[in-house]
């Protein structure tokens, strides 16, 4: 089968951090799905793993960790899935990626994909959501359904992946979102979200949200440069508030006051844990891609796929990291087809 892989970890502008290979297709254990890939997505993941550092793979190592395509055959021990099925899912880390055309994937975190979408743009959907979803509403203590009624959100990075799916859910929780973004495309991607108000997060956030009428927010989601706004979400945020967060601190920070005096809740997401460590509740993550799927076929989500690369190969997945690197992407960058 076709795949994109990797032996070495380089920068993206050398021909050789991604490379076109010939692999077999893989064999699948009683509770996985063999997936015939349609199309995938990338995320912030995909280059930080492929990121230089001196380590050679013995074997190609394929990444990728969005995927949608149509199930080829199913495990012995798999209920709910059937040859022809299309379905939609992350992944595990620890496995081999979507970026080949056939993927062994553990049915649990797979869900039936949405029927009014495509394959490119369900691809685009996977791994974000299931962040938001896990750190709205199981990391932190909010409701899907009606949690977020009289409460503020402020979304730090609104216009990336993960902020353009969680300003959708969070106001069909009843959050007052805000939600920030730097350039006007991005700020006008925040308002077709969903978000009531946009602020920069290259200026002051404290003024800003002052000049809207906000003295404080009840929660906040960083889904950017987490030391950065530390000292300022200390500030902002409101007594036992919550805020949640999904990039590595690149400094010690101090989690003493105004976090221990307000105590104010600290809440770390990582999509990958409950497939990393096989969690006993490693199927929620299928059950979120299924209630996900339900709600934009019933109108109340939207899609956040924006552009498509085709076909699926090194060169475009190449172009893919390059954009993604480069931080000006908007919603999701998907390829499409072999």
């Amino acid at each position: 089968m076709k795949a994109v892989a990797l032996t070495r970890y380089l920068p993206i502008d050398d021909p050789q951090s991604l490379i076109d290979v010939e692999l077999s297709k893989p064999d699948i254990g009683t509770n996985d799905l063999l997936v015939r890939v349609e199309a995938v997505s990338v995320n912030p993941v995909d280059t930080k793993v492929r990121s230089p550092k001196p380590h050679v793979e013995t074997q190609p190592r394929v990444l990728g960790y969005d995927a949608a395509g149509t199930v080829e055959a199913v495990g012995a021990d798999v209920i709910g899935f059937k040859p022809g099925d299309e379905v939609y899912y992350a992944g595990d880390i620890t496995r081999p990626g979507s970026n080949a055309q056939y993927q062994a994937v553990d049915a649990r975190l797979v869900a039936h994909r949405p029927r009014r979408l495509d394959a490119a743009a369900a691809a685009a959907l996977p791994l974000v959501t299931i962040t938001a979803w896990e750190l709205l509403f199981q990391r932190m203590p909010y409701s899907c359904e009606h949690g977020g009624e009289g409460k503020t959100l402020l979304v730090i990075a609104g216009a990336g992946g993960v902020g353009s799916i969680a300003i959708q859910l969070a106001r069909r929780a009843g959050f007052t979102v805000i939600a920030t973004a730097s350039r006007p495309e991005t700020q006008a991607w925040c308002r077709a979200m969903g978000a009531q108000h946009v602020i920069d997060h290259r200026q002051p956030l404290t003024e800003q949200l002052k000049a809207l009428g906000f003295n404080e927010v009840d929660a906040a989601i960083n889904l950017a440069d987490t030391a950065r706004y530390w000292t300022d979400l200390g500030e902002l945020l409101a007594p036992q508030g919550h805020v949640g967060l999904i990039v590595e601190p690149t400094m010690p920070l101090n989690m003493g006051d105004p976090y221990k005096a307000k105590c104010i809740g600290i809440h770390w997401e990582m999509m990958f844990a409950r497939p990393r460590f096989k969690t006993a509740d490693m199927a929620e993550q299928g059950r979120i891609l299924a209630r996900v799927a339900a709600l934009m076929d019933e109108g109340e989500l939207r899609g956040i796929h924006r552009e498509t690369l085709s076909p699926i190969n090194a060169e475009n997945l190449r172009e893919a990291h390059r954009r993604l690197e480069s931080g000006s992407t908007i919603g999701k960058l998907v390829l499409s087809g072999w």
